[in-house]
């Protein structure tokens, strides 16, 4: 005898057709039946069934109909149904296995061949189950190492974008307060939430190809030559080359940042002269919120420019430097970028 852990509900509008059941699977599992199709969904709701043994023929609802209705509820959508029923043509059968039945039974059958076939496809679930509770474990698990692997991501970013800003001596906190300006501009231009968090964590590399420019040229602390200019100007260019080949999405993001974040809306900027929508909005973003801090900083060459002076620099560049809908939520938003720039100063 069979220990009795799963549960079989029988469907059937005759009373005998359901004794007859019940007779043959007491002694190996626990039996719930009801005469009315109607009762099936009330049940399924509190009683947890391995297996439904379903009549087609019956008023009020046909066995077709309470599969369909089964099956469209995502609580008990996998529970195997197998239709027992006098109907042998082929439409029937054809109909039972379109709409979810895992086997077909006609009447009258034999007990040994219900038996099996019950058993065999309560097996099956059984096998089911642990296969799906093994994936759900490696998918956790697999998740697990991804956020991991993005969390590790995320620290060597913004430590690398950190170590580009000590080497060009840039006042601290620079890319921390870049990647929340960006954050602002992203979230309030309508980029998905996802395209928001990408480019607050890519953006403290968008200088990193400042690792690879002469001391002489990075750290001068006069304005630079047009030579000079013209070196430095190459530190887009080495931030893309250097992160370029990543497969990694937020790779992919702080190489177009590194890239781009020169360019300017009507397309004399660097290093290809982009124009207008030709600069991902990833670029656009960070240009603006780049500017906007070296201009509210100090630097060995300059002193920190006035909130007036900072004002009608943006209101100048609006359609030139930057486009003209991210300088219009830069003014609407102000007081938070100057706010981010007081609660992070050197």
């Amino acid at each position: 005898m069979m220990t009795k852990n799963k549960t079989i509900l029988i469907v059937d509008d005759i009373e005998l057709n359901i004794n007859t059941l019940i007779d043959i699977f007491e002694d190996r599992y626990d039996i719930l039946a009801t005469t009315d199709p109607s009762d099936v969904f009330a049940l399924l709701e509190t009683e947890k069934v391995d297996l439904i043994l379903l009549d087609i023929l019956m008023p009020k609802m046909n066995g077709f109909q309470v599969c369909k209705k089964i099956k469209e509820n995502n609580n008990t959508k996998d529970i195997p149904i197998i239709f027992i029923t006098a109907q042998t043509d082929d439409d029937s059968i054809e109909t039972a296995y379109s709409i979810g039945g895992v086997d077909y039974i006609t009447k009258p059958f034999r007990s040994i061949e219900i038996l099996s076939r019950v058993s065999t496809h309560i097996s099956l679930d059984e096998k089911k189950q642990v296969l799906e509770d093994m994936v759900d474990i490696k998918t956790k698990e697999l998740q697990k190492l991804n956020q991991e692997l993005e969390d590790t991501q995320r620290e060597i970013i913004f430590t690398m974008g950190e170590i580009s800003e000590k080497r060009s001596k840039e006042v601290g906190y620079h890319v921390k307060r870049v990647a929340l300006y960006s954050e602002v501009l992203a979230k309030k231009y309508g980029l998905s939430p996802k395209d928001t968090a990408l480019l607050k964590e890519a953006s403290p590399m968008h200088d990193i190809g400042k690792v690879a420019i002469p001391d002489f040229v990075l750290n001068k602390p006069n304005i630079l030559t047009p030579e000079e200019f013209e070196i430095m100007k190459t530190h887009a260019q080495l931030g893309y080359d250097m992160l370029k080949h990543s497969q990694r999405e937020l790779l992919k993001v702080a190489s177009i940042v590194a890239f781009e974040h020169h360019e300017k809306w009507n397309g004399s900027g660097y290093p290809r002269g982009l124009k207008g929508e030709e600069v991902s909005i990833q670029g656009r973003i960070t240009a603006v919120s780049d500017v906007f801090d070296a201009l509210s900083s100090a630097r060995i060459y300059k002193k920190a420019w006035s909130r007036k002076e900072i004002i009608d620099y943006f209101k100048e560049q609006r359609g030139k430097h930057f486009e003209p809908k991210l300088v219009d939520i830069f003014f609407d938003n102000l007081d938070i970028f100057f706010d981010i720039r007081a609660k992070f100063h050197a």
